[in-house]
């Protein structure tokens, strides 16, 4: 009679198991191996299942946390993976202006659902690539879920750009955020975009233009953006809240469904959580069309969608809109100091044309000289910096404003930030064959005293 196996366990017991032991064993699988004739299986991840069914893009591995696994370039495997999952989503995209995720956020607090996070990996060493954020939207119940994300991704520059131009591309309806921008900044600043709708690889055909101001100048240049290409462009009215947005958002959505219906494409519904049973919002306009009345938009926009999550506030009363004045242009050169380092700028042996303007907004502070204008050498010398700056970053080497000297091929660019006044900056156009660059540059840095000191002459 075998030993039972519990007894040998002891600290005398040999390393090498009893042929008692083996036997018993061998009669325990017996019955076991009688009961192995199914074919093995590879039994997939509930959650990645549960993705495939849905059409969305990675695995879920928290309550708001994605995770996508790459060998290839993010943008090449994400763009796979559209092609593979075909999902529905839509693309917030910011120009001149960083209000996407703080409308994502918004209105990820309005529903009461998070933030997700998409995160794209090295496979088999799990480093970060890049990392994309987007919210569930509210659909009617039994349809698979609508994503929205954000071009706002936190990448390198190259990488960013790449994917931000993939999802506005393959996204059902792009959806383009346009800051308050000059018209001749928005015409450099929708550039890409046009240069990307006409670069062949975009499937997209709905772009929808929210202003948060010059409306009229963007319908403009909007109603020119995409011609030719098969893509509507659609312009709203000026947005001044984020249920303004929101209400536009979901109305265009909403028409775009109806329309794909009559061609059997079935896509989900968006609903308005606040009020379920309330009429859609009027649809945008397309940008060639006139824009309605002002007041519009704020008679059906639903105001506590977005402006808080917790609290309902009462409408205040209406009140007549104060009078606007317009600054005199002769008085934008404020700061005499700052007249005369613009004087003397201009005074400089070669120099054509240079323009002081605000980095930020691009507003012309003081020029010098004829052309090009200021209008353009703030808009180009914006331009510039930005990308000096983005490179710098990219390299890691610092934070300093850039200040740059540019050679072409009859004239010289000088680009630089301006000393003792925050947040301005210098780009100048000289004369190669008059001009002494080292020496220009000297007289630059003495002419920055002025400045420095507060000192005109």
């Amino acid at each position: 009679m075998p030993k039972p196996i519990h007894e040998m366990s002891t600290w005398g017991a040999s390393a090498q198991p009893s042929r008692d032991f083996e036997e018993q064993v061998d009669s325990t699988w017996e019955a076991t191996r009688q009961q192995t004739g199914m074919a093995t299986q590879l039994m997939g991840n509930r959650e990645d299942e549960l993705a495939r069914a849905q059409r969305q893009i990675g695995r879920q591995t928290g309550q708001a946390q994605w995770e996508l696994f790459v060998v290839i370039d993010p943008t090449e495997a994400l763009q796979q993976q559209f092609d593979l999952h075909q999902p529905e989503f839509l693309a917030l995209h910011d120009i001149g202006t960083h209000s996407s995720r703080r409308m994502l956020g918004g209105l990820a607090a309005a529903t009461g659902r998070p933030v997700h996070q998409l995160h794209i990996r090295r496979q088999g060493l799990g480093m970060p690539l890049a990392r994309l954020e987007f919210v569930e939207l509210p659909i009617a119940a039994g349809q698979p879920a609508l994503r929205l994300y954000t071009t706002e991704i936190d990448a390198d520059t190259q990488h960013r750009r790449s994917l931000a131009t993939l999802l506005m591309s393959r996204s059902r309806l792009a959806v383009a955020i346009v800051g308050d921008l000059p018209p001749h900044a928005l015409a450099t600043a929708l550039m890409p975009l046009r240069d990307a709708i006409h670069g062949g690889a975009w499937p997209n055909r709905e772009l929808l233009m929210l202003p948060l101001a010059g409306a009229s100048s963007l319908s403009g240049q909007a109603s020119r953006l995409a011609v030719g290409s098969g893509v509507t462009v659609r312009t709203t009215p000026l947005v001044t809240r984020p249920a303004e947005a929101w209400n536009y958002l979901r109305g265009t959505w909403n028409k775009v469904r109806a329309h794909l219906l009559e061609g059997a494409v079935h896509v989900p519904e968006i609903v308005d959580p606040d009020a379920p049973s309330a009429a859609p919002a009027n649809a945008p306009v397309p940008a060639s069309s006139p824009a309605p009345a002002a007041d519009g938009p704020h008679e059906q926009a639903s105001p506590s969608l977005l402006d808080s999550a917790t609290a309902r506030r009462a409408p205040l009363p209406m009140q007549p809109m104060p009078a606007v004045r317009a600054t005199p242009a002769a008085a934008l050169p404020a700061d005499p100091a700052l007249a005369t380092y613009v004087r003397k700028c201009g005074e400089l042996k070669g120099m054509i044309s240079c323009c002081v303007f605000e980095l930020a907004t691009q507003r012309t502070v003081g020029h010098a000289g004829g052309r090009p204008g200021p209008a353009t050498l703030a808009s180009l010398g914006a331009s510039l910096m930005a990308s000096m700056a983005e490179a710098a970053h990219s390299l890691n080497l610092g934070d300093a404003a850039p200040d740059a000297a540019i050679t072409l091929g009859n004239h010289h660019m000088l680009l630089r930030a301006v000393p003792a006044r925050e947040g301005l900056s210098l780009h100048a156009v000289l004369d190669r064959a008059q001009t002494n660059l080292t020496l220009v540059r000297l007289q630059l840095q003495r002419l920055d005293l002025l400045l420095e000191d507060g000192v005109s002459s």
